[in-house]
């Protein structure tokens, strides 16, 4: 018991929060996967919710104190672009889709990409290169418009387009983990870094409020909605619960095993997804 208060009390490094994390991230992806056979639980994507924006975090961490920030970002790149690009011909394209038609929308990676590139813009503005401030700042937020439009106008580009929204200059709405909320949520993890209590407040009071508060409220006027829906189906402000293992940071790297992070995301999302689809087809 003793080792065990001496090791909280000397809080949690960015290793142990990316422990957590993926430990979170797999029983959310065992029940994302696996849902359809009506035996996994559903607290394990309760857990879940907090996984995210835990690898938020530590990725505003990692970004902020890496050494080589082109590398750091080039690595988190190319996993988006793989993964993307393969999300792309499952959707478009109905390639490698399970029988049910269900496939993998997993890409916090494309995410974390677009994100990166506003915290160097941050950055710039910080350091009044306003041009390049702003370029890297607004067009990752309006380059989804400007695809569209170019799309309405040349249609015939409308697939190569959608291809390379997907993968090389990625847009925040190709999958459920890159929205509009994720971005605004990740840019409050950076904006106040310097302030831990601050950062964890901004965040955990913008989840709170917009999955909880107001969601909530437009929720209540459908027909049947009863407040016990947000604890057991709309579940997704128990992300705001990850700000109590934030407060946790020792603000020290720990072990690292950086290259088996990167390689266990992609990797454990194909394997449980030929899995599920091998236990659909023994099942049907």
């Amino acid at each position: 018991m003793s080792k065990v208060k001496t090791y909280l009390s000397n809080g949690l490094s960015g290793t142990d929060l990316k422990t957590i994390a993926l430990v979170l991230m797999v029983l959310d992806h065992i029940h994302y996967f696996f849902g359809f056979t009506g035996a996994v639980p559903e607290w394990f994507s309760m857990l879940g919710r907090l996984s995210a924006p835990l690898f938020m975090f530590c990725m505003v961490e990692g970004f902020t104190h890496t050494h080589n920030r082109k590398k750091y970002f080039l690595k988190v790149y190319l996993i988006s672009i793989f993964m993307n690009g393969l999300l792309f011909f499952m959707q478009f394209a109905k390639i490698l889709n399970r029988p049910d038609h269900f496939f993998p929308m997993n890409g916090m990676m494309t995410a974390f990409t677009l994100l990166m590139v506003m915290y160097q813009g941050i950055d710039w503005l910080s350091e009044k290169h306003w041009i390049r401030g702003l370029c890297a700042l607004i067009l990752p937020i309006i380059w989804p418009i400007i695809g569209g439009l170019l799309s309405n106008a040349f249609p015939q580009l409308a697939t190569p387009l959608g291809f390379v929204a997907y993968t090389f200059l990625p847009i925040w709405n190709s999958n459920p983990d890159a929205t509009v909320l994720t971005m605004a949520a990740g840019i409050l993890l950076y904006v106040f870094r310097k302030h831990r209590k601050i950062q964890v407040c901004a965040f955990s009071g913008f989840t709170f409020l917009y999955y909880f508060v107001y969601l909530s409220r437009m929720l209540s006027t459908l027909p049947g909605f009863t407040w016990s829906q947000m604890f057991t189906q709309y579940y997704e402000w128990y992300g705001a619960i990850a700000g109590l293992l934030m407060l946790c940071y020792n603000g020290k790297r720990g072990a690292g095993h950086q290259k088996f992070f990167y390689i266990f995301y992609p990797a454990h999302i194909y394997l449980l997804y030929a899995l599920s689809w091998g236990l659909y087809l023994l099942l049907n």
